[in-house]
């Protein structure tokens, strides 16, 4: 029996792989997508999922309510909400924080408020952020420790997210599950994050800024990993009632030198590196404790930081 889910931000990084990957296994896909963070990426990333007649797509914004009533009453057989739209970015949450709390706040409580009216709806699956841990939790990251003192507004509207998950688990019996994704990339990946923008930088001979941190890490996580991980979540469920909160993350650090280095090695050429100051609102290292995780589904990430890098790199200098 075909099943239907309903994703937004599917015109985005994960979205898009998360729609391809689903359809594939024959599942009817329904998506949104304003197509305003990275508006030159949305053709590419929609092209292969409109080859499939069981995909569906409208350019919308999740935050309007009258838009997804319409949808949901169109298609009462959505039994999945996927929720990946959002605004991105640490440091732009800083230059105009407004936004973040339309897209990321409202957002999010306009599409459970849509969801209310769905009858076969089984399971609500949305994107948290590692971002939310602050510079000090404990590390490896660990859902059973309590975060606090986020280091950005982006951070801040993503706990947000959950804090509104559990009062909505609580109040309607909605089954959820956060996922605290940890610097996701790969191919058709996000232009704003550095892998794509170091590859750039590199490929252009241009100076790339590096953060003058030691120790500045991060817990790399390639997009083919992250897609098996949401699907087993899918395929395991909440609870009626039930919300929870997973790392999703290779759960190994690498440092950014390490990035930049695996860059040159697949594109052949040497970067240029231009340091400055670490921005407050970045932090300095993240490591995700997957042991939760592991626990649910049985998911393990395989794609190391030099494959993964070879991947996106093949990738990058084939569309650009």
């Amino acid at each position: 029996m075909s099943r239907t889910i309903f994703i937004t931000g599917v015109a985005g990084f994960i979205g898009s792989h998360m729609a391809h990957a689903l359809l594939e296994r024959g599942w009817t896909v329904l998506g949104i997508d304003s197509e305003q963070s990275a508006p030159d990426m949305a053709p590419l990333r929609l092209a292969p999922l409109q080859a499939f007649s069981s995909f569906h797509y409208v350019r919308g914004n999740v935050r309007d309510r009258a838009l997804l009533v319409d949808l949901f009453a169109a298609h009462p057989a959505i039994d999945t909400v996927l929720h990946l739209a959002a605004r991105a970015g640490v440091r732009q949450s800083r230059l105009n924080p407004h936004a973040y709390i339309e897209d990321n706040i409202e957002g999010q409580v306009t599409l459970l408020e849509a969801c209310r009216s769905l009858p076969a709806l089984k399971h609500i699956l949305y994107a948290s952020s590692s971002a939310v841990y602050g510079p000090s939790a404990p590390l490896p990251f660990s859902e059973s420790v309590p975060v606090e003192g986020q280091a950005s507004f982006y951070a801040t509207t993503k706990r947000m997210n959950e804090l509104t998950a559990q009062t909505y688990s609580h109040l309607y019996g909605f089954a959820q599950t956060g996922m605290r994704f940890f610097t996701v990339y790969g191919p058709l990946g996000r232009p704003d994050m550095a892998c794509y923008g170091f590859a750039r930088a590199i490929r252009s001979g241009s100076p790339l800024t590096l953060w003058d941190a030691d120790g500045l890490a991060r817990d790399f996580t390639y997009i083919g990993d992250v897609a098996a991980a949401i699907i087993g979540l899918i395929e395991h469920p909440a609870e009626e009632g039930e919300s929870r909160l997973y790392n999703i993350g290779y759960g190994q650090p690498r440092s950014v030198g390490d990035l930049i280095r695996c860059l040159e090695t697949s594109l052949g050429k040497r970067a240029i590196i231009h340091r400055a100051p670490k921005p407050a609102e970045d932090m300095l290292q993240t490591w995700a404790d997957t042991t939760a995780l592991r626990k649910t589904i049985p998911w393990q990430p395989h794609v190391t930081l030099e494959e993964g890098i070879e991947r996106f790199v093949s990738w990058f200098s084939g569309s650009f």
